[in-house]
């Protein structure tokens, strides 16, 4: 990557803020035209499918998420220097990379609802849908070599190489015990915290940034979007599906071993041991509240949400070590906001 080579309980209060954790509104209003470019320019790539995909184009395209992704991109940019257009494409070609894997992701994981809405394979079953998410994956590294220089497109190649191994080795753990913690966290590091890293990075490199400052910006996604990503898998065993917009339990049904699940396994007693065993192995429609039982019995969300806090205060250590800026501020802004919709779960 760059930087080597250039040798979803309460909110947290952070040290360097006074006031309390933003809102997402008022994280991302300072860079409110900038993610509006992006979605713009992301619009204007349907048209860069062949005709009869653009219903799939569309429909992927715009499907109107938050866009943390960007916002990293924007934020840094004014962590750095100033955005520019080459931070909104870079932007654009992260969302598409992003964009594919949940295609992806919704095929193996069967699930139907993303966003509140039908996934594409649910509308369009899963032949097109894999075959679209490498579409996406093509057409985003197409726009990393646009830039004049290799650096961007190796990059980004290197960053979805490393996703997509991030999800082989979830994928060839599924049911395994033996599984542990440091293996989770590997796993999480590769398949999602690598596109805020990239997100962070590449808005680094684009500013002028030193090596140094850009390695530590690249260690503050990495540190950032592990603690999403452990949200977002407490989202999928403790949160409601009309709150999360989409489909949730998949994990578990497809036997991915995610931090409470693996917190439940090192607290069990061995029948309860054997009682989750057979609902991972077996899985059917009544499991899941069985697993549900187990999760509460051995008060599993609080230790998985005290770990995701150490991450998020790595994260501030990091940005502490920065000039201050309006940009971050809005890095920390991100960090409380993860940490206050975090506490609202089992609530």
């Amino acid at each position: 990557m760059l930087a080597a080579d250039s040798k979803e309980s309460g909110a947290l209060t952070d040290t360097l803020r006074a006031d309390p954790a933003c809102s997402w509104k008022q994280i991302i209003e300072p860079v409110e035209p900038f993610l509006n470019a992006v979605g713009n320019r992301l619009s204007k790539q349907v048209t860069s499918f062949e005709p009869d995909l653009l219903p799939y184009a569309e429909y992927a395209l715009n499907g109107h998420g938050k866009h943390l992704r960007p916002a990293l991109v924007a934020l840094t940019a004014n962590a750095t220097g100033k955005p520019t257009d080459a931070h909104v494409t870079v932007a654009v070609i992260i969302e598409m990379v992003h964009l594919a894997t949940l295609v992806h992701d919704d095929i193996m994981d069967e699930a139907e609802i993303r966003r509140a809405r039908l996934t594409l394979a649910a509308n369009w079953g899963n032949e097109i849908a894999v075959l679209f998410g490498d579409c996406l994956f093509a057409q985003a590294l197409k726009l990393a070599a646009s830039f004049p220089t290799p650096e961007i497109c190796r990059a980004v190649a290197m960053a979805t190489n490393t996703v997509c191994s991030g999800e082989i080795l979830q994928t060839q753990h599924r049911r395994d015990f033996n599984f542990t913690r440091a293996n989770y966290f590997k796993v999480l590091e590769m398949k999602t915290a690598e596109l805020f890293a990239l997100s962070c990075e590449l808005s680094a490199h684009l500013g002028g940034a030193t090596g140094e400052r850009r390695s530590a910006l690249r260690q503050f996604g990495l540190a950032f979007g592990t603690a999403y990503q452990v949200y977002d898998d407490c989202v999928d065993l403790f949160g409601t599906e009309a709150a999360a917009g989409k489909s949730l339990g998949t994990d578990l049904a497809k036997g991915k071993l995610t931090l409470p699940v693996l917190l439940l396994w090192e607290r069990a007693k061995p029948a309860d041991r054997a009682r989750l065993q057979e609902f991972v192995a077996g899985w059917h429609d009544g499991a899941m509240s069985g697993v549900t039982e187990l999760l509460h019995t051995y008060e599993t969300l609080q230790p998985s949400l005290d770990i995701l806090q150490e991450y998020l205060e790595q994260a501030r250590d990091i940005l502490r070590g920065l000039p201050a800026s309006d940009g971050r501020d809005g890095l920390l802004g991100l960090t409380d906001y993860l940490a206050q919709q975090s506490g609202e779960l089992g609530v």
